[in-house]
């Protein structure tokens, strides 16, 4: 009798551990409940969901529906809807969507949904953008936004940076965006990386000193950024000139550097 009361407190308390880790792991619930509740939706391709699990029963996810290629902007534009609906009612998930390259994040707010929707649908169409990812630091923090992207040269990553700062080009600016990062492709040369400060600011001085570096010397990358500009040329013997060039446009930044692939 002893025994078998003892075989089944040991049960009893297995149990308990089981639904004990289940309900401790929030974030990988949410992330399953997520991927059952995506999987077989028309014109999505694959679902994914990672998951956050922190304190003792929280934790959150990020789930991922990645568009089938070819699908219809239109479609997209649906997919986004269902999505907020989604999460509108989870605070524990946030929801993004990867087509054609670009992936967006999701927000239960209709109207900024919408405008997230629209920027995805003009860089998606855009021969200057190849991949981007527009994102927001928490779901909290609706006023804040980061678009980090990728063009296939100098000229069109200097224009897309342009209209995504001011708005006065081919795609509008999308409210509350406090940070936008532009890189060329890894395999572009010259290469270029261009970034607003945290609080959105241009880097106007460093933009200027590479207009002018980049239009007189061979150039093999450069990285502007509010503080710096740095600037790696082709030649050595053009250094000591294209410095010149570069802090005469640039009087104000912390750092202006400009070296060779030889140093």
């Amino acid at each position: 009798m002893a025994e078998r009361r003892l075989r089944t407190g040991l049960v009893f308390m297995l149990g308990l551990t089981v639904l004990s880790g289940c309900a401790v792991n929030k974030g990988s619930a949410l992330a399953a409940d997520f991927e059952a509740d995506w999987a077989g939706t028309p014109d999505v391709a694959s679902v994914h969901a990672t998951e956050e699990n922190t304190l003792p029963f929280f934790g959150s996810t990020t789930g991922t529906l990645t568009v089938a290629e070819g699908t219809s902007a239109d479609r997209v534009g649906e997919l986004a809807g269902e999505l907020r609906q989604y999460v509108a009612g989870r605070d524990d998930v946030t929801g993004k969507i990867a087509a054609a390259d670009i992936t967006f994040t999701v927000v239960p707010d209709s109207a900024r949904n919408d405008e997230v929707v629209s920027l995805w649908r003009s860089m998606s169409t855009d021969s200057q953008v190849t991949s981007a990812h527009i994102s927001k630091p928490s779901r909290a923090d609706v006023d804040r936004w980061r678009i980090v992207g990728t063009a296939p040269d100098v000229v069109g990553a200097m224009e897309l940076f342009d209209d995504l700062t001011t708005g006065g080009g081919r795609h509008g600016t999308l409210t509350g965006v406090t940070t936008v990062l532009i890189s060329t492709d890894r395999t572009v040369e010259p290469a270029v990386s261009v970034e607003t400060g945290a609080d959105g600011a241009v880097p106007v001085e460093a933009i200027a000193a590479f207009r002018a570096v980049v239009g007189r010397y061979p150039m093999v990358r450069a990285t502007l950024r509010v503080d710096r500009v740095n600037i790696v040329l082709t030649r050595p013997e053009d250094r000591s000139a294209a410095e010149e060039v570069a802090r005469a446009l640039a009087p104000n930044l912390d750092t202006v550097e400009v070296t060779s692939q030889n140093r």
